[in-house]
């Protein structure tokens, strides 16, 4: 069989440095910029705990009607017996009852007929006592789907008196139409009885349970704050801390940046596109390791997600100074390429290529690692193209790229869309280049130069949506360990 792997690169002599050649990794990480990068990273995860907090809060006080209370959907009741009654409400303030107008729970009912009806609340054992011996229901649970009450039948031959006659309620309502109480949450255990307003025997009512509460607004207002200052203050550390990590060189690129190399070590401008991604195929790769690598990668996919977090900080940073000067921060920009190298790398080892059982380094630089990312700095950028470019102008690439990486279809049944899951073709392609090396040890060069080409294809896309470039990425699937020359 013939050799499935890719030879190394060669050195190009018109290249002044090694390729394979470290480099940048021998610098430490300034210790200041690395704080402020994780530190800030933190704080705006922290901050999406009160922003969530505080837009739940406010959309529940915009929801409340006209008297102020949030009502639950009206839930359909009935009963062949002389009562319906909820679950004993047991209620521990711990302080007593709560200030007034604190919280508010109003309970609504309302006769389909139009007939006297009675509603009232009162303590358990006043309620059991009035009711012993009394045929009733009690509702146990509404279920959501279908929207229904599911009770508990209490058997009975007694015949109660008139409920409006009773000393023991301690809020309660009757009359024709819609009756409604409000009772002020306090200690104690509490049950909410529906009956008729003469005692007589058989309910078919509509009920709603409403809130409300003026803490809700300003609850609101401290949450969003707090959230709002976390938010702030985590992406200014981002940002200083990413301009820190991109000024020192850590990344790879220095003061004065290299441009990315192709299969022969010529500069990116005598390339297809001026964002390279190469990665080459290791000669042992081990049959079953990638059984095992989401597990080793773990510690990656935890770093990679927060410093997705913080390139998006950056990216938006960058879209503002591109919009007003033309210039893309070089500092940010040798950072973010930074991270999408790293995202490259742990990909290739993971389940986007599986071309490595070599563990990759947790740096942002370039390294002798076998899968690299480069992308050439732009001394100029459309000020125009970036208010466009990267969800207008990228749709189609979008489009392309979800439909080899999703792993779902919308199909049209007639009536309306239906989203129907399965693998995308990128992981299909990974798994069958998986399996045929835990059967044959190798793996197929054909399959990896075509996944290859996909991942190369997402990579150009994302430098261009992420504000890198200006020039549009091609529609091509250019196979293969590294980038193609110009033709």
């Amino acid at each position: 069989m013939a050799d499935t792997t890719i030879p190394p690169a060669a050195r190009d002599p018109r290249d002044p440095r090694d390729p394979r050649d470290p480099g940048p990794t021998a610098r430490r990480w300034p210790a200041g910029a690395t704080t402020l990068l994780i530190v800030g990273m933190l704080l705006v995860l922290l901050s999406i705990v009160p922003l969530i907090g505080g837009i739940v809060a406010a959309a529940v006080n915009a929801r409340q009607g006209d008297d102020g209370f949030l009502r639950s959907p009206s839930v359909p009741l009935s009963s062949e017996g002389f009562a319906i009654t909820t679950p004993a409400a047991d209620v521990r303030t711990g302080r007593g009852d709560l200030p007034p107008g604190l919280l508010t729970i109003q309970a609504r009912v309302r006769d389909e007929n139009n007939g006297n009806l009675f509603i009232g609340v009162a303590a358990k054992n006043d309620v059991a006592d009035y009711l012993s011996g009394v045929q009733y229901s009690e509702v146990r649970e509404v279920r959501l789907s279908p929207y229904a009450a599911v009770y508990r039948d209490i058997p009975g031959q007694a015949v109660p008196a008139a409920p409006d006659d009773q000393g023991f309620w301690s809020d309660s309502a009757s009359g024709s139409g819609t009756q409604a109480i409000e009772v002020p949450l306090r200690d104690g255990d509490w049950v909410v009885v529906v009956m008729n307003g003469d005692a007589s025997q058989g309910l078919d009512v509509d009920a709603q349970v409403g809130v409300r509460s003026p803490v809700f607004l300003p609850v609101a207002l401290v949450l969003l704050t707090l959230g709002g200052l976390l938010l702030l203050g985590g992406a200014t550390m981002v940002v200083l801390g990413a301009i820190g990590l991109g000024r020192s060189g850590v990344t790879g690129g220095g003061p004065d940046g290299r441009a990315p190399l192709t299969h022969n070590g010529a500069p990116a401008t005598a390339a297809v596109y001026p964002a390279a991604l190469t990665g080459r195929l290791s000669r042992e790769v081990s049959r079953a390791l990638w059984l095992v690598k989401w597990l080793l990668a773990i510690p990656h996919y935890i770093i990679v997600v927060l410093l997705w977090v913080a390139l998006i900080i950056t990216s938006i940073v960058a879209w503002f100074a591109i919009l007003f000067t033309g210039r893309y921060p070089r500092a940010l920009f040798e950072f973010n390429v930074g991270v999408l190298r790293w995202t490259w790398r742990v990909a290739f080892y993971g389940y986007s290529a599986l071309g490595t059982d070599r563990y990759p380094p947790f740096t942002l630089a370039r390294t002798d690692y076998p899968a690299d990312f480069t992308v050439a700095y732009p001394e100029r950028l459309s000020r125009g193209l970036v208010l466009v470019k990267s969800w207008l102008l990228a749709i189609p690439h979008l489009l392309i790229i979800g439909a080899v990486t999703g792993g779902a279809t919308w199909v049209f049944d007639g009536e309306r869309y239906e989203r129907i899951g399965g693998p995308s073709l990128l992981g299909l392609l990974v798994l069958v280049a998986a399996v045929i090396l835990l059967f044959s040890g190798r793996y197929q060069r054909p399959i990896f130069d075509f996944i290859m080409g996909i991942n190369r294809w997402i990579y150009r896309v994302l430098a261009y949506v992420l504000l890198m470039r200006d020039e549009y990425p091609p529609f091509r699937l250019d196979q293969g360990a590294d980038e193609p020359p110009e033709r």
